[in-house]
């Protein structure tokens, strides 16, 4: 046999091997899928389908939390490994998953409070633990690959990458699929066939066939991998355009800022979330335009001043999350959203610190540009997996590190007894709360102890009285601007109180107006949906009245936004065209269908009159 025909031989089993092992993988995901949808489709069955829990394993929470935590994520690990690992590796990291899976699963379950009877895993750690999982994986993927420790950056920026548009395509076949299975079943329903639609409405004929149809499509797009790196690569380039006009805006918010100040972003109530969501668009789109790094793939140099310029304003972005939270924090004491805003900030700044290193360090090769991004992003991402399975585990469970920090503060006089939200020990933050609770029943201090035990009665956060809420000082600004409130108005207000909902800078505007021609003031509160009147009682304190509310219905009524309609001076008083009328005693207000058409037509001839004028 010649030296070709050995060649040719070599290739034609080459080619066989790649087939076979091909349709192994292929009948292996298949496998993986239909599994993975029968194991869903008993735990929903054993949970009731949403209702109460009806047998094992969903009598039992502790076991139930780990099984449908594995049985969501495990196989969707197996299969991006499958084919793509070796079998050693695979069979180890699968393992490593299953066990953090189940840690985390378990946990979930066992910290919550006895009330929560429901066996279903939290959403924020279904999220969270998704994108531990995506980190994780593909942190030892390219690892594997190449037989080392820690792979190259151009490796893990291939193999992350190209699965973020796998998982992406995925995601969107078996919606498609989903949808033209109803379609097909719409149209045999119009002609009187109703089996297909009978059976997409049955959990276990719907669940195995999801499974099915994303395990078949991450095969498909795993195939076809020049596919897959063609629209990734048209997704970077699209996406790295967009860090230009990204990068001028959050410039022109910081330069702003000095003279418009933060008040504005305050009274959003969420300035933590904007800023850091801003903060981690700005990394995604610096890793679009950066790639792999490599001298092939070097952006132009519009992109590259952009780069530079935006990994310098992650800084400031970082900055202002950081005051908002510990303004926030000063104030109110750690929650669990909080704490986990401080985790993502902690995230946050290490990416400010890498990048603005990168960007200002001073390079003396063009093609060594920004090329500490890289050691920052493999730390940042095994950062990220390890800040994620504390929080969700009992290393640093928000929970209770929350109902810490809120009873130190009762206990070091931060907050008074009859300031302190018993309501969050015993509903929001599981048996670390109920725990803090029975201790607080017990305290040598009557006022906290009465409080704690009237606490535990309920049973219910419907039932809570309102006296049982924490009182909160509100936030109100006074129109017009430099007004000030009558002595009295803004003091604590507990939930049964409009002045209650007036938590941030913005949210409520009040003036003075006679409202019935009494010659005294009563106070018009207004926030973005009614206006709440005010009146003084005999006691001389503010008693509420009652609210107002726009009309459903066009013309003057149909004000918008009430304190804009204040601020415009359109806030006025309007006679009743008709009294009210008593049901022996009982009063009742009527319901004037025709007043909207009335405001209307005056409306209209008022601005008629005016453009005469």
């Amino acid at each position: 046999m010649t030296t070709t025909d050995r060649h040719h031989t070599a290739t034609a089993r080459a080619d066989i091997a790649h087939e076979d092992r091909g349709r192994t993988v292929f009948i292996a995901r298949l496998a993986i899928g239909l599994l993975q949808g029968l194991a869903l489709w008993a735990l929903v069955k054993a949970s009731g389908e949403g209702e109460q829990a009806t047998f094992w394993p969903a009598t039992q929470p502790l076991v139930f939390g780990p099984l449908f935590l594995v049985a969501a994520y495990l196989p969707v690990v197996l299969l991006a490994g499958a084919g793509r690992l070796r079998l050693k590796t695979l069979l180890i990291w699968a393992v490593v998953a299953t066990a953090a899976l189940a840690l985390l699963g378990w946990h979930d379950m066992a910290r919550r409070s006895g009330d929560e009877i429901k066996p279903f895993i939290s959403m924020s750690l279904m999220a969270f633990g998704a994108v531990a999982l995506f980190i994780a994986h593909h942190l030892i993927a390219p690892a594997d690959a190449g037989r080392r420790r820690v792979a190259t950056y151009a490796a893990y920026f291939d193999t992350a990458w190209k699965a973020g548009v796998q998982l992406a395509l995925s995601v969107g076949f078996t919606g498609a699929f989903w949808l033209l299975l109803w379609l097909g079943a719409s149209l045999f329903q119009i002609i009187g066939i109703r089996l297909l639609h009978d059976l997409l409405g049955e959990n276990w004929f719907s669940i195995p066939v999801l499974s099915l149809a994303f395990a078949l499509a991450v095969h498909l797009t795993d195939v076809r991998d020049g596919l897959i790196r063609g629209v990734r690569t048209v997704a970077l380039m699209l996406l790295s355009w967009l860090l230009l006009v990204l990068t001028v805006l959050v410039a022109g918010f910081l330069l702003a800022l000095p003279f418009t100040g933060l008040d504005g972003l305050w009274k959003t109530g969420s300035a933590t979330a904007l800023v850091l969501g801003a903060a981690g668009t700005v990394v995604i789109l610096i890793n679009a335009a950066y790639q792999d790094g490599l001298a092939d793939n070097l952006p132009p140099v519009a992109l590259r001043i952009a780069v530079r310029i935006a990994a310098v304003l992650l800084t400031p972005l970082v900055l202002i999350a950081v005051w908002g939270l510990t303004l926030r924090i000063g104030q109110h004491g750690l929650t669990p959203d909080r704490i986990i805003a401080c985790a993502c900030t902690l995230v946050g700044a290490a990416y400010a610190a890498g990048y603005g290193f990168a960007a200002l360090i001073p390079l003396v090769r063009e093609r060594d540009w920004m090329q500490p991004l890289e050691r920052t992003n493999i730390a940042v991402a095994a950062l990220t997996v390890v800040i994620i399975l504390a929080l969700f585990s009992p290393v640093a469970d928000p929970a209770r590190l929350s109902v810490a920090d809120q009873t130190h503060r009762l206990a070091s006089g931060r907050i008074t007894p009859d300031r302190f939200d018993y309501a969050f020990l015993r509903f929001d933050s599981g048996k670390a709360g109920e725990a803090a609770l029975a201790a607080l029943a017990r305290s040598s201090d009557d006022r906290i102890a009465s409080a704690a035990k009237r606490m535990q009665a309920v049973e219910n956060r419907y039932d809570l009285s309102d006296d049982m809420t924490a009182p909160r000082l509100p936030v109100i600004a006074a129109w017009p601007t430099g007004a000030i409130l009558p002595d009295g108005f803004a003091v604590e207000s507990r939930r049964d109180d409009a002045r209650f909902g007036c938590e941030t800078s913005g949210a409520c505007l009040a003036t003075v107006a006679d409202m019935n021609g009494d010659g005294a003031g009563e106070i018009l509160l207004a926030d973005r949906s009614s206006v709440t009147l005010y009146a003084r009682g005999d006691d001389n304190r503010w008693i509420q009245r009652g609210e107002y509310r726009a009309l459903n219905c066009e013309g003057e009524a149909a004000s918008g936004d009430p304190r804009e309609a204040m601020r415009q001076g359109r806030l006025r008083p309007v006679a009743a065209e008709w009294p009210d009328l008593s049901f022996g005693g009982t009063p009742s207000q009527m319901s004037d269908v025709g007043r909207c058409r009335r405001l209307s037509d005056a409306a209209k001839r008022s601005q008629q009159t005016g453009q005469r004028q």
